[in-house]
């Protein structure tokens, strides 16, 4: 098993990064093979609903998000940390994961968010990533708390002994759901049937 985490912050070993390090090794004590993917401080071009990727597979914008979509394929659990900016999430975060929502097919995998604050603006950060797993059809993982940690440096960030606590509940909780997953396909449960999507608009 393994799980692709995403890195979102503009400091590659910054406060998002100790968060999600701290999942990382909650993941691999329990069998679980982990990456932790950097988007990098470089602008993330938002989508332009061009439709490019249902045609070839792929953005035509050949950047980070066409790598991840490619090592997401092999990953069955993915956690996308940011931190805040203006309370919600990092703007490079979310061009990234619009544009790797539309490319990829990320059925049967479970998500999580990891939110990095200083202070406040957590909450709204925490269910804007959410967002994207709920509207995917993607099992979210929790934690005993919201999966967020507060400080302003890497070293603030693990003084934060609750969030770090939480951190590592959310890696056991998560190998202990694709470890459940994976029993129940053995078993024969297969994924859920899936319609074919019915799209409407709200103009008559």
């Amino acid at each position: 098993m393994k799980v692709l985490l995403v890195n979102g912050g503009p400091h590659e070993h910054g406060c998002t990064y100790t968060a999600l390090q701290e999942v990382a090794k909650a993941l691999e004590e329990n069998g679980v093979e982990t990456e932790i993917m950097w988007v990098g401080n470089e602008p993330v071009a938002g989508c332009i609903d061009c439709g490019s990727c249902k045609k070839i597979g792929r953005c035509f914008r050949n950047d980070c998000v066409n790598v991840f979509v490619e090592k997401a394929k092999t990953a069955d659990g993915l956690v996308f940390g940011g931190p805040v900016h203006f309370a919600s999430a990092a703007g490079a975060l979310i061009s990234f994961m619009d544009r790797a929502f539309i490319c990829g097919n990320f059925d049967g995998k479970v998500g999580a968010a990891v939110v990095s604050c200083r202070r406040a603006g957590s909450t709204a950060t925490f269910d804007e990533i959410n967002k994207y797993f709920a509207i995917k059809g993607m099992p979210i993982v929790t934690s005993n708390y919201w999966n967020m940690v507060h400080g302003n440096t890497p070293e603030e960030v693990k003084q934060d002994l609750e969030g770090m606590q939480t951190m590592r509940t959310l890696g056991r909780n998560m190998a202990w759901l694709m470890q459940c997953i994976a029993a129940g396909k053995e078993a024969g449960v297969p994924l859920p049937q899936k319609e074919e999507k019915i799209r409407t608009n709200m103009i008559r």
